[in-house]
């Protein structure tokens, strides 16, 4: 009876541990291959990809240190008042400014949007190009943005990518263990069992 309750008690955490650090670690794996294969491209799983939220400006809708989630999309399909991300045309190429589109400017039929963030008096200096566009605004995770830059971190990766391995490999080795010493002691009962029933045999016989 103790063994059956410990067995479906491991089958119980192992399930657990498969579906909590599984969906993290491929998560991890793809977004940081991903980051390393397209240095100059936002990582994306199936056109969505979380960004860092690190300034106030599209405060209240948008706080510092949030985690929010985009999803890819063409410039033509951008309407006013959509919140966008970009990489910024005042920035060094690589910075991406999350801001709300305040009107659509076609120039020498290329698309440009005028951006401002909701917490900013006035809009930002430069026109956005299309070719700038790295997705459109969905949902935010209140605070998960310093969970993230955390996980981007050593410390980070070891926590959510490499301690997860070492947890699911030391379950399977636990699990293992204990499933032979169970077969083990099983085998044991009943070979201790058939020399008792061997003696009783003896002993009749004997008799």
């Amino acid at each position: 009876m103790v063994k059956e309750k410990t067995s479906k008690i491991l089958t119980i955490v192992g399930i657990v541990l498969c579906i909590i650090l599984i969906p993290i670690l491929l998560i991890n794996i793809t977004l940081i291959a991903k980051s390393y294969i397209n240095k100059d491209e936002v990582p994306s799983i199936g056109g969505t990809f979380p960004l860092i939220v690190l300034t106030d400006s599209m405060y209240p809708d948008i706080k510092s240190g949030d985690l929010i989630i985009c999803n890819t999309a063409e410039a033509e399909d951008i309407k006013v008042n959509d919140v966008i991300s970009f990489f910024d045309p005042a920035g060094n190429g690589t910075s991406i400014v999350t801001h709300r589109v305040i009107e659509i400017v076609e120039e020498d039929g290329e698309i440009l949007f005028r951006t401002r963030g909701d917490n900013n008096n006035t809009e930002d200096k430069e026109l956005v190009p299309a070719e700038n566009l790295v997705g459109v605004y969905k949902m935010r995770i209140a605070g998960a943005g310093h969970i993230a830059m955390f996980m981007q971190s050593t410390a980070g990766l070891i926590i959510c990518v490499v301690l997860p391995i070492i947890l699911l490999v030391g379950y399977d080795i636990i699990r293992r263990r204990i499933y032979e010493k169970n077969n083990k002691q099983d085998t044991d009962a009943l070979l201790a069992e058939l020399e008792a029933l061997r003696a009783e045999k003896a002993e009749k016989e004997k008799a």
